[in-house]
């Protein structure tokens, strides 16, 4: 089949959007990773077998693959090494310590390396990213701009540092960033921060890091995002325009405005 699409899939709702929209894609994932997609749907490969995945991916016809969902990083058992991956091992090291960004940036150019191009959800499904403006909820008032732009101001110094894609502010004060944990953990968090510790409910800010290559790790927000921050106390959340990903768009801003917090996409 003619540039057929490979789906490399990891955890949540995108490998199953994307599968939808693309039923003849050939969809692959790595033994022992939480998958929300069934048996059938997915051929599973060991990470230790890179060498194999690319094998497979070849000889079903694909030529470009877009990489969905999180993938946590597995622990690999040096004695199943194939010889690709083996190869590969010096700059996987090299690439883990250099943290998330250069993780991704050196899978893309490890796939691209094996003759596929590699290419972003949000160009498969344009309507999965937001234009710029309120998508839901009550307009976000003179205080919630503030945070906003505090918000912003700490994740742009935080990005040489490879450190997170979001950040609740609540009157001025910093309540959190996403770590390594992810943005569900940081909301958790806030959630458990005393009440005299806060000045007002807060907003959280969710973009790329600047630099980030959008076609790997594209920030997202689903439902549960919503339900998350409720549970914190927030008032709305922002995100940037056409850079994050909005998971089951209908029930997001269902969630939302039943919730009565506002989406704001903010134009980059």
């Amino acid at each position: 089949m003619a540039d057929r699409l490979g789906i490399i899939a990891g955890l949540g709702g995108l490998p199953a959007a994307l599968l939808a929209a693309n039923p003849d894609a050939l969809c692959v994932g790595f033994e022992g990773a939480d998958l929300d997609l069934s048996g059938d749907q997915v051929t599973r490969y060991r990470i230790e077998h890179l060498g194999a995945l690319f094998d497979g991916l070849r000889a079903g016809g694909v030529t470009r693959v877009v990489m969905a969902g999180r993938v946590d990083r597995p622990a690999m058992d040096p004695a199943q090494l194939d010889p690709l991956t083996l190869s590969l091992a010096p700059r996987i090291m090299a690439a883990i310590q250099s943290g998330d960004d250069g993780v991704l940036r050196f899978v893309i150019e490890m796939i691209e390396e094996q003759g596929f191009r590699v290419i972003g959800a949000h160009e498969l499904l344009p309507d999965l990213t937001a234009e710029p403006g309120l998508l839901a909820g009550p307009e976000p008032g003179t205080a919630h701009l503030a945070d906003i732009a505090r918000a912003r101001q700490i994740l742009t110094a935080l990005a040489p540092v490879d450190v997170g894609q979001a950040c609740v502010v609540a009157g001025g004060q910093c309540l959190g960033i996403e770590s390594l944990q992810g943005t569900d953990a940081l909301l958790r968090f806030v959630a458990d921060t005393p009440d005299e510790l806060r000045r007002a409910g807060g907003v959280l800010v969710k973009r790329p890091k600047e630099g980030q290559d959008l076609r790997a790790d594209m920030p997202a927000i689903g439902p549960g995002t919503i339900q998350a921050a409720q549970k914190a106390g927030l008032d709305g959340i922002a995100i940037a325009a056409r850079e994050v990903l909005l998971i089951d768009r209908a029930e997001l801003i269902r969630s939302c405005e039943e919730a009565g917090l506002f989406i704001l996409a903010e134009a980059t």
